[in-house]
């Protein structure tokens, strides 16, 4: 079947069983990730003007050429990897009918990331990127483009599986979007520091059931260092939901809650404590989204929330509060704004509808706001 994305249009397979997930027996495409590659192009049209020497961009796992073909037609010098022939066939296809001048090679991407140097790499598997994350930061310049769609290991759900994948505990808390990026965050910035290399994500954001990051990269090993200073713990009640941030790679979980005095208390980390994204990288990225594009309204309306999200390194769902708390929810808009008028820090976080972020502890989120 024939789709359009932006200006370019694409052959893609039809798949009839699941398309909503993009699963059918063919060549893979999924969309669903329509938002992850609008997002992608104007990250590019943003880092052009962040990064003008950057040139080259690498599509490490690129099925039908979706994503390739929308770089190439930016301007990129675009290479395009696949170890499916019947995938290289088709990108290849896509590419000679929209003119775009895009190298479609079939070969492994570990294999051709070790062998070359590339200004962007974009990683977008079905599950886990970690395969590729050595291969990738031992070899881009300047950013690496980052998907994962295993949630469930990510966020706790598959505990033993997250383990094995991230090298790290996650919980399947409330805020259970936000543990899955810093996760996946967590396990690239470990994965970049072994080659000297700082990976700071400057824009990051999860949505309909993947987490999508973008790492600008800086040689320096003092800069690796510096990543690593932001990684830590969080210590959460199962009973109270209060939940306390720890710096360091040595964790010290309490006995205790500190707020309820309840022993349900768990620990997750190694995270990324840091910031997920750079603000004014943020706003340019919402500049460079332009009407054409099939999500344009989703990804201004995130980005924006992205841009004024709070650094804090969780999220609450007011929704689960307020059933805690046995009351009903107010309007979002109210709600924050009555934790402002008594001295605090709160914004909406972009992860879904209910969720915010604020400095307030649960017990004066629950004064604050009765």
């Amino acid at each position: 079947m024939r789709v359009t994305e932006g200006s370019i249009e694409f052959a893609v397979e039809d798949a009839r069983d699941g398309a909503s997930q993009g699963r059918g027996e063919g060549v893979f495409y999924n969309p669903t990730q329509e938002l992850n590659r609008d997002v992608t192009v104007a990250v590019l049209r943003a880092y052009r003007e962040r990064e003008p020497r950057a040139e080259t961009y690498l599509d490490a796992m690129t099925a039908s050429g979706v994503r390739a073909c929308r770089a190439a037609s930016e301007g990129w010098d675009v290479t395009a990897l696949d170890t499916d022939p019947d995938a290289v066939s088709l990108a290849r296809e896509n590419a000679d009918r929209n003119g775009l001048a895009v190298d479609v090679i079939e070969r492994d991407a570990n294999v051709h990331m070790h062998d070359s140097t590339t200004d962007v790499i974009d990683l977008d598997p079905f599950g886990t990127p970690i395969p590729f994350a050595d291969a990738a930061f031992a070899n881009a310049r300047d950013l690496v483009c980052v998907t994962a769609t295993d949630t469930a290991p990510l966020c706790g759900a598959h505990f033993e599986s997250g383990v094995r994948s991230y090298g790290a505990v996650a919980r399947n808390t409330d805020y259970h979007p936000e543990m899955g990026l810093r996760v996946l965050l967590s396990a690239l910035v470990r994965t970049a520091a072994r080659y000297d290399t700082a990976a700071r994500p400057i824009c990051s954001h999860v949505s309909r059931h993947y987490a999508r990051t973008y790492l600008e990269l800086d040689g320096r090993a003092t800069e690796a260092d510096a990543c690593l200073d932001e990684l830590g713990y969080v210590h959460h009640c199962e009973d109270c939901l209060t939940r306390e941030a720890e710096w360091g790679l040595i964790a010290h979980p309490p006995d205790d809650c500190p707020a309820c005095g309840g022993n349900r208390v768990v620990t997750a980390g190694p995270l990324w404590l840091g910031a997920i994204r750079d603000r004014e990288f943020v706003a340019a990225v919402r500049e460079g989204v332009d009407d054409g594009m099939g999500e344009a309204a989703r990804a201004r309306r995130m980005l924006d929330r992205l841009a004024t999200e709070l650094d804090e390194p969780t999220h609450y769902d007011q929704h689960r509060l307020c059933k805690e708390w046995t009351r009903s929810a107010p309007a979002m808009d109210e709600f924050l704004a009555d934790l402002r008028a008594a001295g605090f820090e709160a914004s909406r976080a972009h992860y879904h509808g209910t969720a915010f972020k604020t400095d307030a502890s649960v017990e004066e989120i629950r004064d604050a706001t009765a």
